[in-house]
């Protein structure tokens, strides 16, 4: 399945919220914070401020995600892009089991570059096991 544009997390304002209002789950080599979708003033026709709230199922888009490698973390910028390559494919081959409606991000570890293939599709199914267990992986 193919990651498509609108399912990338661009803008400053939505990590903002995923990382302030979402919750964190540690998978070891990467952390991801999850939280619903922010549905804006103007997407909803108000007037009113951003808000949280249940979107309609017909108007339900498909998972957003955003990915960190910082150098800190991570290294240099060779061992960044890698790390966020290697994020960005363990959620392209597992997006069907991420409910619909969610931001992710995914924050890279050192130890991410690390892993075996196996190992690291091993652990998002982990992630998705656990952290949505009514959604079919």
């Amino acid at each position: 399945m193919r990651f498509r544009p609108e399912q990338h997390l661009r803008r400053q304002g939505d990590f903002d919220h995923v990382r302030a209002t979402g919750r964190r789950y540690d998978a070891g080599a990467f952390v991801v914070f999850h939280a619903p979708r922010r549905v804006s003033a103007a997407a909803a026709g108000e007037a009113s401020v951003d808000t949280v709230a249940p979107v309609p199922a017909e108007n339900v888009a498909p998972a957003r995600a955003g990915f960190v490698a910082s150098r800190s973390a991570v290294g240099n910028a060779v061992a960044r892009a890698r790390a966020k390559r290697r994020l960005r494919e363990g959620f392209r081959a597992c997006q069907a089991a991420f409910p619909a409606g969610y931001d992710f991000i995914f924050v890279a570890r050192r130890s991410l570059n690390g892993l075996e293939h196996a190992a690291l599709e091993e652990r998002f199914s982990t992630l998705c096991r656990k952290l949505f267990p009514s959604s079919a992986h």
